[in-house]
């Protein structure tokens, strides 16, 4: 797709430079182009996973699911700061994962006023469900793609998220 973007953008003469700096290329606008559509399609993917986790679950709660299990047992604050969220925020969204049964906090012993965050055994179970099926679809989907594709797309997409909050 952004090849033929590109041979359009040539043949039509376009100047791809007059919205920035001189070093601002074609492959920057597909580039933004890209990463709309993936945004846009990955939030409403959140969305039906977190209600497949749990019928009252909201969206940005599955990438939280997806943390904990992934790194374990969480302070509060290291999830916000993961997630470049407010405490504010971690903390309601953490309030409303608690309350459907699916994390549990417990006092940190190293620092009394924080609190760990950890799945349940239920909100494992029902995370690890959804996360195989997932998994499943992206085995079907990528499926004509060679595995040394698939690992640089996810070496790349590191390498991207490393860079967020790093510059602004």
């Amino acid at each position: 797709m952004a090849e033929s973007f590109l041979a359009w953008k040539a043949g039509k003469g376009a100047d791809v430079h007059k919205a920035g700096t001189e070093d601002d290329g074609p492959e920057f606008l597909d580039l933004e182009r890209e990463l709309a559509v993936f945004l846009r399609r990955a939030r409403a993917s959140s969305g039906e996973l977190a209600r497949e986790v749990h019928p009252d679950l909201e969206p940005a709660a599955y990438g939280l699911l997806l943390r904990l299990e992934d790194a374990g047992t969480q302070r509060a604050t290291d999830l916000a700061g993961y997630f470049g969220v407010g405490k504010a925020t971690m903390s309601r969204q953490l309030r409303a994962l608690e309350a459907l049964g699916l994390i549990a906090r417990s006092p940190d012993p190293i620092d009394g006023r924080a609190s760990l965050v950890q799945l349940t055994e239920e909100g494992r179970n029902r995370f690890s469900r959804v996360r195989r099926a997932r998994r499943e679809q992206y085995v079907r989907k990528l499926a004509t793609w060679d595995r040394a594709e698939i690992a640089e797309l996810a070496r790349l997409l590191h390498q991207l998220n490393a860079l967020s909050g790093t510059e602004e």
